[in-house]
């Protein structure tokens, strides 16, 4: 079984990005990061996204790139240990040029919202509460 995940994700401009996902609290591997990619830490050890900018993300695929701000392409879901952190990343993510895709949804037992990096991927950040999971 794999034991960690890369989350490839194109961009336009690299330097933005790693702006934006810096001021979300994300930190970025040095050793995999130069002025083509960026290796995001999402959780250390074991989850990261390598943020690659569109032309060279291209010679990884014979497919078009999607245009992120028109079509989705992905979901990507994040645990957060609080309904204040859920919060807490969607405040912090509009404050560095994010944008809100969809609004909070509360189903008592899982809280979750929703933001849209400058690129316009789709990023949901969810907090559960397994002890109130419907029988």
């Amino acid at each position: 079984m794999a034991s960690k995940i890369f989350i490839n994700l194109p961009v336009r401009d690299l330097q933005r990005s790693i702006a934006f996902f810096t001021q979300l609290g994300f930190s970025f591997n040095p050793q995999f990061t130069d002025d083509k990619a960026a290796c995001m830490v999402i959780a250390d050890g074991s989850i990261y996204s390598m943020l690659i900018t569109e032309e060279f993300f291209k010679t990884f695929t014979k497919k078009e790139l999607a245009d992120a701000r028109k079509n989705t392409e992905v979901l990507i879901a994040l645990d957060a240990e609080s309904r204040q952190d859920v919060d807490d990343m969607i405040r912090k993510a509009l404050a560095a040029g994010g944008s809100v895709y969809m609004e909070s949804q509360d189903h008592g037992w899982m809280y979750g919202h929703s933001f849209a990096d400058p690129d316009g991927h789709q990023w949901e950040v969810l907090y559960m509460d397994e002890t109130a999971l419907p029988q």
